[in-house]
């Protein structure tokens, strides 16, 4: 799925869509985004030395496992409710490709516990265990 398809299936859109491509492979789902350098995240952070912050790099991680949600999120938001055994292995920099690698761990809808892990040129850069709560919108 590229951008256009997944912002039928995700509420983020620019510039919090943080995800260029999502894909189900073999029970994962397998996102990636290819870092620009004119984010809003890279303006101060920092200044001749861009780096990717790693509370980005953890929303870029939740987006990329979207397709790992089972309900359907038309009427629903998914909300974090929390992140364990982050770690930050490696920088992204501006022109990387980070690469995505999610997985269900269990599903008590509404919630949902995954883990997973980001890439750059097979380097570990982020790993971590996260969970969310599929809430219905209030409109």
């Amino acid at each position: 799925m590229n951008r256009e398809e997944l912002k039928k299936l995700i509420p983020h859109r620019e510039p919090m869509l943080l995800v260029d491509t999502v894909e189900l492979c073999d029970g994962k789902a397998i996102g990636s985004y290819t870092v620009r350098g004119d984010e809003f995240f890279l303006q101060g952070h920092f200044p001749g030395n861009p780096v990717v912050p790693g509370v980005i790099l953890c929303e870029m991680m939740a987006q990329a496992s979207c397709l790992l949600i089972e309900e359907s999120t038309e009427e629903a938001t998914p909300y974090f409710t929390g992140m364990n055994q982050v770690k930050f292995k490696n920088t992204v920099m501006p022109h990387d490709t980070i690469v995505f690698k999610s997985e269900l761990v269990r599903a008590k809808k509404p919630f949902y516990f995954m883990k997973g892990e980001g890439y750059v040129k097979d380097k570990l850069c982020v790993v971590g265990e996260f969970s969310f709560a599929l809430v219905t919108n209030q409109a």
